[in-house]
């Protein structure tokens, strides 16, 4: 009887020592995203696709802009940075960036407004406040209202730089998401704003720039002259593991590339 009760109690010792292992390896991990708001829609279904395939992984993205993203990942504050721009000299010496995708940024104005084309020139007359009124690039007699990001956001950046206007541009608003710009055209006739392609959505109009729309194609060739990188940021000296890893490189491949097309961008990895 005593020898009975003592098998009894290793195997319910054993039963618990392997519940608590089983335990263990079902533990959630994590992989945190920070950065760019632009990058919000591609991060999303890479996110969503990768979690789907790997149920014991939770990605989560904190959306706080690009300048954020980069120096959040400098602060060891989260696995993987997002910016919408390229990084500076000073920011490369403790940094490394990946580019993930191409994003063309487009130029948005109100539903009503009748003009389509825009060439970067007039692009930027319009917003250091040169061209003023609509009329004077065909569109009605009404003053034109400038929607743009604030000075940390990845996508003012490139916006500036490719039009030339850093230190320029005259904004009747500075907004802090690629969502509110696009919400703020779309309630005002007046108004022109910029905004990632990926995030364009029909409650605004996509004008054309010198004769050529925002696409995968455009984009890809180069023809759409107003894009930039969506680029990963991570530590010099602290290499990615484990589920980060992992993500990381489901997200530069080829198996992340489709994912990245269905979000609006193009993918570099084919």
């Amino acid at each position: 009887m005593k020898a009975l009760k003592i098998i009894g109690c290793v195997a319910v010792a054993v039963v618990l020592a392997l519940s608590t292992l089983t335990g263990c390896s079902r533990e959630e991990k994590t992989v945190s995203t920070d950065g760019s708001t632009s990058m919000e829609k591609v991060i999303g279904i890479l996110s969503e696709a990768y979690m789907e395939k790997h149920s014991d992984v939770k990605v989560t993205y904190n959306p706080t802009g690009s300048g954020s993203g980069i120096q959040a990942v400098a602060d060891v504050r989260c696995d993987i940075g997002l910016a919408s721009r390229n990084l500076k000299d000073e920011e490369k010496a403790n940094l490394n960036e990946t580019v993930v995708a191409i994003d063309g940024i487009a130029i948005i104005v109100n539903t009503e407004n009748t003009v389509s084309d825009l060439t970067v020139e007039q692009i930027a007359g319009l917003y250091t406040g040169e061209i003023s009124n609509w009329k004077d690039v065909g569109g009605s007699d009404a003053p034109v209202v400038c929607i743009g990001r604030e000075a940390a956001s990845g996508t003012r950046d490139g916006f500036e730089s490719i039009t030339k206007t850093a230190e320029k541009c005259k904004y009747s608003q500075e907004l802090t998401s690629t969502g509110d710009v696009i919400q703020t055209v779309s309630s005002n006739p007046n108004a022109i704003g910029y905004a990632s392609l990926a995030s364009v959505n029909d409650t605004v109009k996509t004008v054309s720039v010198e004769g050529v729309t925002p696409s995968e194609d455009t984009i890809l060739n180069g023809e759409y002259k107003i894009q930039r990188n969506f680029v990963l940021v991570t530590k010099k000296d602290k290499e990615l593991t484990g589920a980060a890893k992992d993500f990381f490189d489901f997200c530069t491949g080829k198996d992340g590339a489709e994912y990245i097309t269905r979000a609006g961008a193009v993918p570099v990895a084919k």
